[in-house]
């Protein structure tokens, strides 16, 4: 396999695992949201050893809104890249367009668009890092079928100390995404009873 083949696919089983740590299917319902907090989490790739710095928005019913992602790989492949998935249904020739608080805006073009989320990426540099350390807040920006741009504001609080810090150990994580899976449910429920009232206000003419 030549270094070009092995940088693919490590960077592959690197999406691939981000994508695996926060569980996201289907098009985002923007209504209702969850946010989690920035963390790193760290594996093993075949000869690399892939980390990533995350952050990820997901609705009650955990469906994608947005995902921040650096990813690292050390070991035979070497290589950094920073990557934002968005829903399905982009407009692809707009990408995502990213900026820090008041800052320039910069387009990231789609790398790649699966039936549940499209992945725009760029390789992550240290200046890019450094912004990401000094900002209060990120606005990804991407644009739908019908043309429609849709905004969604990501704190870059707790940045700093995700991506400098270690990463979760095992059982951290496995506590963090079930922290999360209980939280999506009970949003969820919560959905669910405001419905039920609303239906039972319908009915009796209230």
């Amino acid at each position: 396999m030549n270094f070009k083949s092995t940088t693919r696919a490590a960077f592959v089983a690197a999406s691939a695992f981000a994508a695996a740590t926060f569980g996201l299917t289907g098009a985002a319902n923007t209504q209702e949201r969850r946010a989690q907090q920035w963390a790193k989490i760290c594996s093993k790739a075949g000869e690399n050893d892939i980390c990533v710095v995350q952050f990820t928005i997901v609705t009650p019913t955990n469906q994608l809104v947005t995902a921040v992602n650096l990813l690292s790989s050390t070991g035979q492949t070497n290589r950094k890249i920073f990557q934002v998935a968005v829903p399905s249904g982009r407009f692809v020739p707009a990408g995502v367009k990213v900026k820090i608080d008041n800052g320039a805006e910069n387009a990231l073009p789609y790398s790649v668009c699966l039936p549940d989320r499209c992945t725009a990426e760029i390789p992550l540099e240290d200046n890019l890092i450094q912004a990401l350390k000094n900002g209060g807040e990120l606005t990804l920006t991407s644009t739908n079928f019908r043309n429609q741009a849709n905004p969604v504001k990501v704190t870059l609080k707790g940045f700093t100390a995700a991506f400098d810090g270690p990463p979760l150990k095992a059982n951290e994580v496995e506590s963090r995404n079930k922290e999360i899976a209980d939280g999506l449910e009970n949003e969820a429920e919560a959905t669910r009873q405001r419905l039920r009232e609303a239906q039972e206000r319908a009915k009796s003419g209230n």
